[in-house]
């Protein structure tokens, strides 16, 4: 059986043969015998909601249908793609009605919960007046909901441009930051993630997201990744790095500088601490403009703070956002000074859908409901407890190289040697399953896709935290 198995690898591509053994672990792992002296699963906290009946397309249906209409780049979640039909709050139910504890929060989207009521009202009362109209003409929820940003951002960030996606807002920064400079080169960090479009795949910095077409005049800089980085927590060593490239490898002018202060997609990496003061300091002496990618870190998710970039001590000349500012809605944003908002009006600038009144009633909607509920403070609570409980496991699982983030921005690196740091890439991808067997949806992220990426809506609750770590516990106790 053992050679039989070993010829076939044999005959299979890499990536065929990567599947074909992951298929194999998977089954293993979810079929085993349970020992009759092993603790029971751990079962979801209860919630009072009960999910409609559907009575749509199944899951086999939906993708037969995906895999014909839409395009092959997409990539889909777990053996069997779950069909996900309804949401409410922090959890999720399939066709089949069954609940999932939602600890991803569609990629760090849904920040007040799924389909939160304050936040739905908002939403269906625009769209009965008025549902698209474009800036052309003057409509108060755009102003107003620009209002109620601006005045959650420090310093002179006050002239809010709406977009679509955290891609375009990226795009529009970088644009910003060359016509503003009058230079071109601009800075961005190995491990980031800043969109997937032709102007921002220069920027990401991870080779799983990116095709080979011309990356413009970018380059990436050492990571200050206090666990994987050559100089650890030392931040002075990664930002001395950053003035050998403008010293050497520019004219001595750059454009600017973009950074996430907690990498997303690169599996919730924290930067060095003091790690932008220092940076920072250094692209504006050469003439460039500081960028704060807030796409996921934003709207209170570290706890400690409104905004990532606060929890280095610094001021951004740009912050970029998405995701969580709508809750679901299509819609970014980029605020800027005034002067540096000035260099577009040198010539036209304008999005169609940017500052649309249904998506700015919504977003609007988010932040009263974030400031109501509390839910800065709330994901300094629950995060604290989880990160707490998730130090303790790490105590009891080897697998567990590194738990990070803060807030309700966690990750949990996995590796087959904590002194090598090797990721467990199979191993992962078995634990991963056997989550979502247990009713636990997280997301993936790193180079290697070794770190559970631990983002939920903010109305995550400690038992859901608790939860969360237990099926964890029972998943590993497994391996």
């Amino acid at each position: 059986m053992a050679l039989r198995r070993n010829l076939t690898i044999q005959r299979l591509q890499s990536a065929e043969a990567k599947h074909y053994l992951y298929s194999i672990a998977v089954r293993s792992f979810l079929s085993a015998p349970s020992s009759t002296a092993a603790a029971a699963a751990p079962e979801l906290p209860p919630f009072d909601y009960d999910p409609k009946p559907y009575k749509g397309p199944l899951a086999d249906e939906v993708f037969a249908k995906r895999k014909k209409f839409l395009g092959p780049s997409l990539f889909h979640y777990y053996q069997k793609p779950l069909n996900i039909v309804e949401g409410k709050m922090q959890y999720l139910f399939d066709e089949s009605g069954k609940r999932y504890l939602d600890a991803f929060a569609g990629i760090v989207t849904v920040s007040c919960g799924h389909c939160h009521p304050e936040v739905l009202n908002a939403i269906v009362e625009q769209s009965k007046l008025l549902q698209h109209a474009t800036t052309i003409y003057l409509h108060h929820a755009i102003t107003d909901f620009a209002e109620a940003l601006a005045s959650k951002m420090p310093g002179n960030l006050k002239v809010v441009y709406f977009v679509n996606s955290g891609t375009e807002a990226n795009e529009l920064a970088m644009l910003m930051a060359r016509l503003y400079s009058g230079n071109l080169g601009m800075i961005a960090l190995r491990n980031a993630y800043h969109g997937g479009s032709a102007g921002t795949i220069g920027l990401t910095a991870l080779n799983t997201w990116k095709y080979p077409i011309p990356q413009g005049e970018i380059n990436h800089v050492m990571n200050p990744d206090p666990y994987h980085g050559t100089f650890g927590p030392d931040a002075s060593q990664y930002a001395k790095e950053v003035q050998d490239h403008i010293d050497y490898g520019t004219p001595g002018r750059v454009a600017g500088f973009i950074a996430e202060t907690i990498q997303g997609v690169g599996g919730a990496v924290e930067l060095a601490p003091g790690y932008l003061k220092l940076v920072y300091e250094m692209v504006r002496k050469a003439g460039g403009v500081c960028i704060a990618d807030e796409v996921q870190t934003g709207f209170g998710r570290t706890g400690s703070h409104y905004w990532g970039f606060e929890t280095q001590g610094v001021i951004p000349d740009i912050v970029t956002m998405a995701k969580g500012i709508g809750n679901g809605l299509p819609l970014g944003a980029v605020v800027t000074t005034p002067e540096i908002a000035n260099v577009l009006a040198q010539k036209i600038q304008f999005n169609t859908f940017g500052g649309n009144p249904v998506c700015s009633a919504g977003g609007h909607a988010v932040l009263r409901v974030l400031d109501k509920e509390k839910r800065q403070n709330h994901c300094a609570d629950i995060g604290s407890h989880l990160i707490g409980r998730l130090n303790d496991l790490q105590q009891k699982h080897e697998i567990i190289g590194n738990v990070r983030g803060r807030g309700l921005m966690v990750g949990i690196e996995l590796v087959t040697d904590r002194k090598e740091k090797t990721p467990a890439k199979a191993e992962t991808a078995v634990l991963f399953e056997k989550l979502r067997e247990l009713g636990v949806l997280v997301g993936k992220g790193g180079l290697h896709g070794n770190v559970f990426r631990i983002k939920p809506p903010m109305c995550f609750s400690k038992d859901d935290a608790d939860f969360l770590v237990d099926a964890l516990d029972y998943a590993m106790s497994k391996l």
